[in-house]
């Protein structure tokens, strides 16, 4: 019965082998078109689900497959953002974490591949991910300097280097390369963003009755540096953000303060208008936290 497993394994092997290697080999980092990554898994969880038409599902659906995502699988998902439910090209069998799906959010396609490197499958530390990803450069960067921050540890650094290299076609110092090229990229992009909105709090120092707004605006960059040297790109994001608005309101020439007086001083707020609030604030709430992908990769 063991060398019947051992059989089948081997024979999928192969075939996820041919697959892998009719996309790409080696690694591709900083490319204008192009990212390929490869990532060492270590947990096999979460438990999902395939349905009939090839789709990622919460597990226990009755008549859906099983598969296994893995902790890498499960933070590309999530750092991708709200995107279509991934589509497995190639669905697992007897082995439940070999596999291939891709999906896509705007501009950005992803591909993830899973495969054994030793071990027939048999091995549970031997699983590799090898990650596609197209679109914009510093999307792909932020994904990427993302992926790396939810595993917070190393994803090039693999269980057996020796094995590894082989099946990735790469050495470990090109695939470190590869990962801290694209995460140094979108470092460098969120501070080149938060050092250009401190030169436009300093460019409006002085103006009249705007130095609170300033204030405000000041202590929401201090927010995205503490957030960036957490590698916490949402938070950087969303205290840029609050910058930002911030600066607008302080800018003479956006004559936003004068319109807001003016609209606040002329207008009463209807029970319309607060149900419009409300509902703005709620849809806030869901593109930050309920994403149909992360939903789908969340541990029952």
């Amino acid at each position: 019965m063991f060398a019947r497993n051992v059989q089948r394994e081997v024979s999928s092997a192969f075939i996820m082998d041919d697959e892998a290697e009719s996309v790409v080999e080696g690694t591709i980092g900083l490319d204008p078109n192009k990212t390929v990554l490869w990532a060492q898994v270590r947990e096999g969880q979460p438990q999902m689900s395939i349905d009939i038409e090839g789709r990622l599902r919460p597990a226990g659906i009755k008549g859906n497959s099983t598969v296994y995502l893995g902790d890498v699988a499960r933070a590309a998902l999530r750092s991708l953002g709200p995107a279509d439910p991934p589509f497995f090209e190639s669905k697992p069998s007897y082995d439940e974490q070999r596999w291939r799906f891709s999906t896509s959010s705007g501009d950005v396609s992803m591909v993830v591949l899973s495969d054994s490197y030793w071990g027939f499958g048999l091995v549970a530390r031997c699983f590799v991910n090898q990650i596609e990803i197209t679109g914009p450069l510093a999307l792909r960067a932020r994904i990427v300097h993302d992926i790396a921050a939810t595993l917070g540890r190393n994803p090039w650094e693999p269980s057996w280097t020796s094995r590894f290299e082989k099946r990735t076609r790469a050495t470990i110092s090109e695939h470190r390369s590869a990962w801290e090229g694209l995460i140094h990229h979108a470092r460098d992009e969120m501070n080149e963003e938060i050092t250009n909105l401190s030169e436009k709090v300093s460019a409006l120092r002085g103006g009249e009755d705007i130095e609170l707004i300033l204030n405000q605006a000041e202590q929401n960059l201090d927010e995205a540096r503490a957030a960036l040297a957490d590698l916490n790109a949402p938070a950087v994001e969303r205290a840029l953000a609050r910058a930002n608005q911030a600066l607008v309101e302080a800018d003479p020439s956006t004559e936003v303060r004068s319109s807001e007086i003016a609209a606040s001083g002329s207008r009463i707020l209807t029970w319309w208008d607060k149900t419009e609030k409300e509902e703005e604030v709620e849809a806030s709430h869901l593109l930050d936290d309920e994403l149909p992908v992360v939903d789908l990769t969340d541990e029952e």
